[in-house]
This record gives structure tokens, sequence and C-alpha cells, in this order.
């Protein structure tokens, strides 16, 4: 600062030092147009570089997801094994001789909804007649249950299946 190479000036406590631009050159015109024209290329230089990073970066994920050969091989072994059992599996099912033939099944699934039908008429009889015990039975439901013997689908966990 002192031989006048740098310029010095006071912020309160601090000092800023920076270059003594007035003894640079004075640029022409010309030599601003080639500077600005330089610093266009080199900026699109650097937007393609860093499209082409993008780019590789992207490329470099996909690979870094993507299973190597090892694994992959272990993949396709265990899928031929699982194919394997799967189709032992089909070929005991299509060789066995006890198949239901559809008339069977249509008769068992009937017969299932009639019994079933049959069970809700009963369950439904049986409630209308505790109920109407009920109404003039001086304790609770559950101690006439009790003392009459009576078990519920409840306690013992058991549902209608769904009307179909």
């Amino acid at each position: 600062a002192q031989q006048g190479r740098v310029r010095e000036k006071a912020y309160g406590k601090q000092k800023i030092y920076f270059a003594d631009q007035e003894q640079l050159p004075a640029a022409s015109d010309a030599e601003l147009h080639g500077l600005d024209g330089e610093i266009a290329v080199l900026s699109a230089k650097v937007q393609a570089l860093q499209q082409s990073c993008r780019q590789m970066e992207a490329e470099l994920k996909d690979l870094s997801s993507s299973m190597t050969t090892p694994e992959m091989a272990r993949e396709t072994e265990e899928l031929r094994k699982d194919c394997a059992s799967y189709t032992e599996k089909l070929e005991g099912i299509k060789s066995a001789t006890n198949h239901v033939t559809p008339e069977e099944k249509e008769k068992v699934c009937s017969e299932q909804k009639l019994y079933c039908r049959e069970w809700r008429r009963r369950k439904r009889m049986a409630t209308e007649l505790l109920e109407a015990i009920l109404e003039g039975y001086p304790r609770s439901k559950k101690q006439f249950f009790e003392e009459v013997g009576i078990e519920t689908d409840e306690d013992h966990n058991v549902t209608l299946p769904a009307a179909v």
C-alpha cells in the first residue's frame, strides 16, 4: 500500500486491500469484445460439460442400482428352482385322481347355503324366544344363560359365513 501497488480502504476497524486498477493498462473496445466472446465460448463449454456430467451421474446411478452378474446368476438359479418345484406341484395336481367334478362342487355349495340359511333361521328363532323370556326375567341375560346352560356362537368365537 505504501508503494502504491495496492490500495487500502478502511471500514470502521477493518481495512480492505485491493489492486490499484489505475496502474493497469486500459483495454480497448476490440479487446473487451474479444474477451466477451471468449467468456461466451467458455460458458457454453462449461454448460456442455455440466450436462455431460449430469448424464454420466444418472448413468452411474442406474448402473449402481442394477444387479451385478453374480447376483443375477443367483437370482436366475433361485427362479429356476422355484419354477421346477411349481412344475412338480402342478404335475402332482394334474395326475391326482380325486378331482371334484363341477356337479359335486355345485352340490356341496348348495348344501352349504341351505345349512347356513337354516342356521340363521334357527338362531333368529332362538334369539326371539330368549328375548321374550328375558322380558319377564328379573336378572341379566348373562345370568339367565349361565343358569339355564345356554352357550352362544359368540362364546365359542363362531360366526356365520357371509351370505352369498
